[in-house]
């Protein structure tokens, strides 16, 4: 049986902790050092949105580039790659560790749960991740397709690579949003019912969340994130609703309480004295 949590003394808790953050650390470490050797290719992939969007300007008689301005610069940027690549590429290793940490204090059906929305999670994120990748050229044109004539449009590199990893974060998080709906089913804070009763309001904070979300906020853009959310919000809502059924099926056989008021005392008998 695993130690519960709470009966752990605060020094184990923290060399625990000391040895989970050591082990993160070494994954990340090593990704870093993956991300290092193949910087060219992880740089080429993160550059090819922003590089249709040259050939695009290009035709137009527009100039737009991606520069460099300090002397550091490239090598900060090498190291900012690297540093993404580690933290990506070392996500199972670390997000393990944690989970290892937390699970002494939850209780084994919760255990399960965890290890179920994890198990979904990975995916639902790397398809945000792959829509924002495809919806982020789209953006990029837009917003530099106000440069005036005549100006041409030089790009910083570290602050294209904010805007790109700022973007794929809020698509992948965004993307994970209907799982938080089912983890409040299935641990009975929300039904399915009163998730139907919400679903205006729930068209409406999609789309308000798309249009904040959404590099440039215009309807195509808005759209490919707001149709795709919707759908699996209707998935999530249908998760639940047979999640609901199967929880009413198992209480059938339960006694009903229902008819005796929480102010009245229980009309079972004390127990004679021994």
């Amino acid at each position: 049986m695993v130690k519960s949590a709470v009966a752990m003394p605060l020094t184990d808790h923290l060399r625990e902790l000391r040895s989970r953050l050591v082990k993160s650390g070494i994954a990340v470490a090593i990704g870093m050092v993956v991300g290092w050797v193949y910087y060219v290719q992880l740089f080429a992939w993160l550059s090819e949105p922003f590089e249709a969007v040259v050939e695009q300007a290009q035709g137009e008689g527009r100039t737009v580039t991606l520069a460099l301005t300090g002397v550091a610069d490239p090598f900060v940027l090498q190291m900012q790659v690297a540093a993404v690549a580690g933290l990506v590429l070392s996500a199972p290793v670390w997000l393990y560790q944690l989970w290892r940490f937390v699970t002494p204090g939850l209780h084994r059906n919760e255990r399960r749960w965890a290890l179920g929305f994890a198990a979904v999670a990975t995916p639902l994120f790397g398809a945000g991740v792959l829509l924002a990748y495809f919806v982020l050229p789209f953006g990029l044109e837009i917003l530099l397709g106000f440069t005036p004539q005549g100006v041409e449009n030089i790009v910083s590199v570290d602050r294209y690579l904010s805007f790109f990893i700022r973007t794929i974060l809020v698509f992948g998080v965004g993307f994970l949003l209907p799982l938080l709906l089912v983890l409040l089913n299935f641990a009975g804070i929300l039904s399915g019912a009163r998730l139907i009763s919400w679903w205006r309001w729930i068209i409406f904070g999609v789309f308000i969340f798309a249009a904040v979300a959404t590099p440039t906020g215009d309807p195509i853009n808005l759209l490919l994130l707001a149709g795709p959310l919707l759908v699996l919000v209707g998935i999530a809502v249908g998760i639940c609703l047979l999640n609901d059924r199967r929880r009413r099926r198992k209480r059938a056989g339960d006694p009903d309480f229902s008819e005796f008021d929480d102010d009245i005392t229980s009309p079972i008998d004390d127990p004679e004295p021994i």
